[in-house]
C-alpha cells in the first residue's frame, strides 16, 4: 500500500471519530523520519485542542488502526494540535483566519517576490488577498507553496485570546 493510499484510510478512519469529538482534521501525514515511520494526525477545535483532546484522540484512532491492521510497517502514531503558526492549506482556513497575521510562500514569483507576511484581507475567487509592506497582492490558492499564520504580537499585546 502506497503512502497516499494509507492517508486517506487513516482520514477515513478518524473523520467519524473527530466528528464525534467536534473536531477537525486539519492534517494528515504518513512519512519515514530519523526515529523510523510515522503517521501524524493534526486536530483542531474551535476553542482549541488540549492536551486531553490529543490523547483521547490517539487511544480511539490507535485501536480502530490496530482492529482495521492495514498498515503493514512498525509506526509511531503522533496527534497534536497545528499550534499557534499553523498551517493554511484549504480555502476554508484562509476564510477562517481572515484579518490575521500570515507568511506565504509562492511557487511563482509576483511583482519579483516570492514570500510575503502581512495582513490577509479577503479570500475570493480561489484567491487571497493580503496587505503587506509596499502594498495590497492578489496570489491565486494554485501559487501557494506553503501558508501559516503568524504570531501577531499586537494582539497578544492587547490580551485578545488566538484561537
Amino acid at each position: 500500500m502506497v503512502k497516499n493510499e494509507i492517508v486517506d484510510r487513516v482520514r477515513a478512519l478518524a473523520d467519524p471519530i473527530l466528528l464525534n469529538e467536534g473536531m477537525d482534521l486539519v492534517d494528515t501525514e504518513y512519512r519515514r523520519e530519523s526515529k523510523g515511520w510515522v503517521l501524524r494526525l493534526t486536530l483542531d477545535k474551535e476553542g482549541g485542542v488540549t492536551l486531553d483532546d490529543c490523547i483521547r484522540v490517539s487511544h480511539e484512532v490507535g485501536r480502530s488502526l490496530d482492529v482495521e491492521d492495514f498498515i503493514q510497517t512498525p509506526y509511531t502514531l503522533e496527534v497534536s494540535s497545528p499550534g499557534l503558526t499553523r498551517p493554511l492549506k484549504t480555502e476554508k482556513d484562509f476564510m477562517k483566519y481572515r484579518h490575521r497575521l500570515i507568511k506565504v510562500k509562492t511557487v511563482d514569483s509576483i511583482e519579483n517576490r516570492r514570500q510575503f507576511k502581512g495582513r490577509l484581507l479577503r479570500v475570493s475567487e480561489n484567491q487571497i488577498e493580503i496587505e503587506v509592506e509596499g502594498g495590497v497582492f492578489q496570489i491565486p490558492l494554485s501559487n501557494v507553496a506553503k501558508a501559516n499564520l503568524e504570531v501577531d504580537q499586537d494582539v497578544l499585546r492587547k490580551g485578545h485570546h488566538i484561537k
